[in-house]
């Protein structure tokens, strides 16, 4: 697998990856507007680092790598974090080792600027990718979980946005 920034012309394609991925956790459904936050991968390549994951020329999925905070992609403040945001990997390459490989390359950019931890939030939806964040020494972190209202959740069955942290002068990051 080789694990590289996205180049612009796979913007798109990352895009629909990741609105796939995410639907795939809500049965096929719709997130509605923040659809269009998953695939403007063009954007978040211009305030952050994108890292895509290939294998024989095939894109398996991608990344958003915030180096900090202050940018509108953080979901923290802490000056010595870093953030991963919007990993996703196609329906059809899941199971494969490329979420890890992301996972892995992202902590490796953490560690390369220097950040002592590495924050990201995830659902209960999003099992899988729960427990590799756990075998990588993710923790959570409730003081700074989220509700989502937004259709198609509502006040009354809003979507959970769990935080999790992992310091980096704890832990390798590669149980």
């Amino acid at each position: 697998m080789e694990i590289r920034p996205v180049r612009d012309e796979e913007c798109a394609e990352l895009g629909d990856i990741t609105v796939r991925a995410y639907r795939q956790l809500i049965n096929g459904e719709s997130f509605g507007a923040y659809e269009n936050e998953l695939c403007d991968v063009a954007t978040h390549a211009t305030l952050c680092e994108v890292l895509v994951c290939l294998e024989d020329d095939t894109l398996l999925g991608g990344v958003t790598f915030v180096p900090g905070p202050g940018t509108t992609m953080s979901e923290f403040e802490d000056p010595d974090a870093a953030g991963i945001r919007l990993l996703a990997v196609d329906p059809r390459h899941q199971g494969r080792g490329a979420g890890r490989a992301l996972v892995d390359a992202c902590l490796a950019r953490a560690r390369d600027l220097g950040r002592t931890r590495v924050v990201l939030h995830s659902t209960p939806l999003m099992d899988v990718a729960r427990a590799m964040y756990a075998r990588r020494g993710f923790v959570p972190d409730p003081e700074h979980d989220l509700r989502v209202t937004d259709t198609p959740f509502s006040r009354e069955h809003p979507l959970l946005i769990m935080a999790y942290v992992l310091d980096l002068t704890k832990s390798s990051g590669l149980e």
